[in-house]
């Protein structure tokens, strides 16, 4: 029978740039740097009013949805050039209402939840649409206000802050299972914000309403979970954005704390960064957030800001 696990940690400093005591047990330390800011308020290529998530193209470009102006919009993740964008308001069947959530498939599929229609978009890796599934509801295979998605194993997985549910489907749409339903108990949710998987296979849930992270298997069955309401390290304020990186630990946005911390895979507080404001660094109504596996780099969403902010580990 699975338990409940909540970490116990000291009391740490939370600063911008800080020691990341290395997961392997090793003695090191990483320094966390800001290399840039992609974006600025505005309609305009490049620019954002609400920006959500982010995904890797096959190519390796930076993608990256706007909820407001419906655009997934496409940088160069190393200069932060603006490529391309694809979607927008409108009727056709390549438009989007509000993206948010966004995922890629080992064949470069992209997949784009609309959290306005129910709608999962599919576009191919020439960013043309090739299918749509889903739709607005309570019903199994259908969602209200989906978040931030992941793909593993041949599967999509779909927090729905609605329903507060992951939905899963097959990469061709077709609806698998359900799991989690409102609740605090173990295993149930309020308005989850992000689900994002670790190269383990363990589904890392940032349960946004009930200050916490939850832990689940492939399958849906709860493993474990951490955190509780506050500020002190450890705690949370509404988080929301999960990031994992190529040790496994996992990066965590909250809206309310506007910080990042990160932990270990079994949850034990490592470091963490971030303050309220517009500076390098700071933050505003903190959304989702990525790890480059392959360079380490994280991308937030500075929501309030309307901008992405870069940071590296300077190792």
């Amino acid at each position: 029978m699975s338990t409940t696990r909540r970490s116990r940690f000291t009391t740490l400093p939370v600063l911008l740039l800080s020691s990341l005591l290395l997961s392997t047990g090793q003695a090191g330390a990483i320094d966390f740097v800001h290399v840039m800011n992609i974006g600025s308020e505005g309609s305009d290529p490049g620019q954002f009013r609400y920006v959500e998530d982010f995904a890797l193209s096959k190519d390796g470009h930076l993608l990256v949805t706007d909820a407001s102006h419906a655009y997934v919009q496409v940088f160069d993740k190393t200069t932060g050039e603006f490529i391309s964008r694809f979607g927008g308001k409108g009727d056709e069947d390549d438009n989007l209402e509000k993206p948010e959530g966004i995922s890629v498939a080992p064949n470069g599929d992209i997949y784009v939840a609309d959290y306005t229609t129910g709608d999962v978009k599919v576009y191919d890796p020439s960013y043309s649409w090739k299918a749509t599934f889903s739709e607005y509801g309570e019903e199994p295979g259908q969602n209200i206000k989906s978040e931030f998605t992941d793909i593993y194993d041949g599967r999509y997985y779909m927090p729905e802050a609605g329903n507060h549910r992951v939905s899963v489907f097959d990469l061709e749409g077709n609806f698998l299972f359900i799991f989690g339903g409102p609740g605090t108990e173990p295993g149930q949710m309020n308005n989850p914000e992000s689900a994002k998987f670790n190269s383990e296979g363990r589904l890392y849930l940032a349960d946004l309403k009930n200050d916490r992270i939850q832990v689940f298997d492939k399958d849906g069955n709860f493993l474990f979970t951490w955190g509780e309401s506050g500020s002190e390290p450890g705690q949370f304020k509404a988080p929301a954005g999960i990031g994992i990186d190529a040790r496994d630990r996992v990066y965590v946005s909250e809206i309310g704390n506007d910080r990042i911390q990160v932990f270990d895979k079994e949850g034990r507080y490592l470091t963490g960064w971030g303050s309220k404001g517009s500076g390098d660094g700071e933050f505003g109504n903190l959304h989702g957030l990525f790890v480059d596996r392959s360079t380490g780099w994280v991308y937030v969403a500075d929501t309030a800001n309307n901008r992405v902010q870069v940071f590296k580990p300077a190792e």
